[in-house]
């Protein structure tokens, strides 16, 4: 069992940057791919991006390709999401997921922080 707490979202104007963190209990973090998505309101949850259980192997959604970096420290348990160059149609509750399975079967997830960004 996992569980993962986001933290870091807030209120940015548009060419700002955040940092979001997904912190996990559990002692078998390191063996789990996490993955950022976000939900924007009326529309469906999207994928943003992944990270192996390395870090070695990042994947990016095109519309975020270039402006966000994850990185994780398998150490500290946590998974970071450095957004850049923010737009207003990044506004989204934020949530990580962990894979403990392979093949993006995302079992854990976290409740979720709120980014807004201003035009």
């Amino acid at each position: 069992q996992v569980q993962l707490v986001e933290s870091g979202g807030g209120l940015v104007q548009a060419g700002g940057s955040l940092r979001l963190s997904c912190a996990a209990s559990g002692r078998t973090f390191s063996s789990y791919a996490v993955g950022w998505f976000r939900q924007a309101p009326g529309k469906e949850r999207e994928f943003v991006g992944r990270t192996s259980r390395s870090g070695g192997r990042l994947t990016y959604a095109e519309s975020v390709k270039g402006r966000f970096t994850i990185s994780r420290d398998n150490a500290k348990n946590t998974v970071y999401l450095q957004m850049n160059s923010l737009k207003p149609n990044d506004t989204a509750v934020y949530y990580c997921a962990a894979d403990p399975y392979g093949g993006s079967s995302w079992a854990y997830w976290g409740q979720g922080t709120q980014v807004t960004v201003s035009s």
